[in-house]
């Protein structure tokens, strides 16, 4: 049934948006919202190790990503202090056991159009860019690089800032 819902079309990039009446933000960049340089955790990070960092820098949640770049998905404080005061994980278990690996990227060249789509659903979005990197032989690979993590506050200050009513 998604196929038929038009806002799953478009967040997953299979229809381009026809909305008439869009907002004067719907076509700017997601570039433009000004995103903090995220905190990244490595997949061998432990539980204790991840609830101890995220709190001595006051976040909320960070992308684990392979060193490879690839995204493993998003950890939160709430989530890794609740699986491990349930006995779901340890806080010696690698952060990797209490990670939502159900996240939508988006890339810095997309609008806060198709933002804005994915955040009816989801509460965050990984920005991500895909950068070409050589190896030693000459031969070429895609990485993608994680710019931030945006969530609809992030939008909603955006908008409110700069709102050109």
């Amino acid at each position: 049934s998604k196929f038929v819902n038009d806002k799953w079309m478009i967040k997953n990039g299979f229809l381009k948006d026809v909305q008439e009446h869009k907002p004067w933000w719907w076509n700017i960049k997601v570039q433009k919202l000004n995103l903090s340089a995220p905190l990244i955790l490595l997949p061998e990070v432990s539980c204790q190790k991840a609830i101890e960092i995220l709190q001595e820098k006051g976040y909320d949640q960070a992308p684990v990503v392979a060193e490879s770049g690839l995204v493993l998905g998003m950890v939160t404080l709430s989530n890794t202090l609740t699986s491990v005061l349930a006995g779901n994980a340890e806080f010696s278990d690698p952060v990797t056991k209490v990670i939502y690996d159900q996240f939508s990227k988006i890339g810095l060249e997309d609008s806060l159009g198709k933002l804005s789509c994915i955040l009816e659903n989801d509460h965050f979005a990984i920005v991500v860019h895909e950068q070409m990197q050589f190896d030693g032989n000459g031969s070429s690979f895609m990485k993608q690089m994680v710019f931030g993590v945006v969530t609809a506050m992030d939008l909603l200050t955006f908008v409110s800032r700069n709102d050109k009513k």
